[in-house]
């Protein structure tokens, strides 16, 4: 059985203008120790539907299933999210400097973090085991660190110390939501590897959100394309990158750098609104092979090639896959 199973999760908010059908159908699972990467444009649904599985979308109409370790996250009760919330389920956001509290020493907040969970453990203990995780996700001199505040670190230092907070208590499943987005390459390819440490010292499930297909291509085992809130294509990695299907897919590999000195070939147009989605295949107004029946009939995501692992939401012969170099 997987450590997470989602089926058909929706996700809608009520606004003035209209509502927002922000996550459509979105199915997938997670085994322990596997990758899975969400990708797609702003706007896509990648975080809404993490934080949604979390807990984390109030004021949000919610439907479908979201099952870990045999507890459905979608209907159960705010004392067991925030029971598994850091103990079972860790997070990693995009932007550390407003998820780590300004006001407070770093140390004192992962410590927090563990007695919250921990109730047996001494506040002796929990530095230790605070000061051994910074140490881990490579922070140097961390016994001193550990007194410092968040703004006496380097954005990729805070990024390490989310992790470390994220990771205190060996959680089954870690969601990292853009970790790497505000970071330089060099600091991008440390925390990377951080990330895969921890995940092999502990056989960790990620859940990896990002737009970078860089990232995706070193760290995932699995791929999810969203567009407008649902799942264009899904596949094991590689597919992805050379057996891909969906026009979608093919249009974020082509605007990847590949050759100095070469254009990138950008994506004509802007997704659709979420408040009103036209009929048909919601990529069909930019898509290079449209015709008359995606405009007016969604396709359902069906096998590649006659292989369940790999699908594709496209009204192209699935049988006919193209390679991307």
């Amino acid at each position: 059985m997987a450590l997470l199973e989602v089926r058909d999760l929706r996700v809608s908010f009520d606004t003035p203008d209209g509502i927002v059908r922000a996550v459509r159908g979105l199915s997938f699972s997670i085994e322990p120790g596997q990758t899975l990467a969400v990708v797609g444009e702003s706007g896509s649904g990648k975080s809404v539907a993490t934080q949604t599985i979390t807990g984390l979308t109030r004021g949000a109409e919610v439907s479908g299933t979201a099952v870990f370790d045999g507890t459905d996250l979608i209907t159960a009760d705010a004392p067991t999210l925030r029971r598994l919330r850091g103990a079972e389920i860790g997070m990693i956001f995009q932007d550390p400097l407003s998820s780590l509290h300004p006001l407070y020493r770093i140390g004192w907040q992962i410590v927090e973090m563990i007695q919250a969970h921990d109730r047996g453990i001494s506040k002796r203990d929990a530095r230790r085991r605070a000061a051994d995780l910074l140490t881990l996700v490579g922070i140097p001199r961390a016994s001193e660190r550990i007194d410092d505040y968040p703004h006496q670190f380097s954005g990729g230092m805070r990024q390490r110390v989310m992790i470390a907070m994220a990771m205190a208590l060996d959680p089954a499943l870690l969601i990292a939501d853009e970790p790497t987005t505000a970071l330089d390459v060099t600091v991008q390819a440390q925390v990377l590897s951080v990330m895969r440490k921890l995940q092999q010292e502990f056989g960790t499930a990620i859940i990896l959100i990002t737009h970078d297909l860089g990232v995706v291509a070193e760290m995932s085992d699995e791929v999810i394309v969203m567009y407008a809130g649902a799942v264009m294509e899904r596949a094991p990695r590689r597919d992805i990158f050379y057996r891909n299907h969906h026009p979608y897919t093919q249009g974020l590999l082509a605007s990847l750098p590949t050759q100095k000195g070469k254009r990138l070939t950008p994506i004509p147009g802007s997704p659709p609104s979420l408040i009103s989605l036209p009929p048909g295949c919601p990529f069909a107004a930019r898509c290079p092979h449209v015709f008359d029946r995606c405009r007016v009939e969604t396709p359902p995501l069906a096998d590649v090639q006659g292989d369940p692992r790999h699908q594709s939401a496209c009204w192209l012969d699935h049988d006919v896959v193209e390679a991307v170099a």
